[in-house]
């Protein structure tokens, strides 16, 4: 299989997606090479290398054209060369609610990313049948992820805390990549939740970084993110048990691989 990954050259998933694909012949693409705002670009980029699939991991999650409009073009450009394609999105396409998400929820975002991601989604389930939409949460899991930096800091005596009411669904980002390069190769089509198997609160998560790395968990601070006057998403857990059926790869939880 041909497969070309964005995202793949410095981005923190796309990396993993790129060793995950090691049996395969692969093109890393990074912002240097292809600027996915660039409609032409994405076009040449992908008539260039004719790839049998492109799993879609770049996204700026402050600039929507990177995040919807890249999205878009590198949608318009898989369909034109007959490529299938593999989005990447996120659980933040969810408001939060007390019961999970499964694939037949509509997307209620609450954020201007949230937003994006939903644009991203509806132009490459639009472009053609031959697309996966793969909605993950937290990615982490090898030591070098920013959540895990962040949680080494707060348990060195950095200031501030982690939410103990807000809820998601961690995975591992080496079972993560493993997955997406599977669903590349499959025949899989529509919006699939990957989440972890676990959902546990950024405070838990933080606690258990810390005891993996020989930290002190009781250093990490409580705090409650819908004390905040903007919120966003609390409790957003996605029900993954299709993936679990459709994936000979194992979306580990948090509990487990940490």
């Amino acid at each position: 299989m041909r497969l070309l990954v964005t995202g793949g050259r410095t981005g923190y998933l796309g990396r993993h997606v790129v060793a995950a694909a090691v049996a395969h012949e692969v093109t890393a693409v990074g912002s240097a090479e292809c600027d996915v705002r660039d409609r032409g670009a994405v076009e040449a980029l992908v008539a260039r290398h004719r790839p049998d699939a492109i799993v879609h991991t770049a996204y700026v999650q402050s600039d929507r054209d990177v995040t919807a409009t890249g999205a878009a073009h590198v949608a318009q450009a898989a369909a034109r060369a007959g490529a299938r394609l593999v989005l990447v999105s996120s659980d933040v396409v969810f408001g939060g609610r007390p019961v999970p998400y499964d694939e037949s929820v509509p997307p209620a975002p609450v954020s201007a990313y949230g937003e994006a991601k939903v644009e991203a989604e509806a132009a490459a389930l639009g472009s053609g049948p031959d697309v996966v939409v793969a909605r993950a949460s937290l990615i982490l899991g090898d030591g070098e992820s920013k959540h895990e930096r962040l949680f080494h800091a707060l348990a060195l005596g950095g200031e501030g805390a982690l939410f103990e009411d807000e809820r998601r669904c961690p995975v591992h980002v080496r079972d993560l990549a493993r997955a997406l390069v599977e669903l590349a190769g499959n025949d899989v089509s529509g919006v699939l939740h990957v989440g972890g198997a676990d959902a546990v609160s950024r405070l838990e998560l933080g606690r258990l970084v810390a005891l993996r790395d020989g930290l002190d968990p009781g250093a990490l601070r409580a705090g409650r993110r819908s004390d905040l006057p903007d919120p966003g998403p609390v409790d957003v857990r996605l029900d993954s048990s299709l993936a679990a059926t459709l994936l000979r790869t194992r979306l580990r939880g948090a509990r487990e691989f940490l």
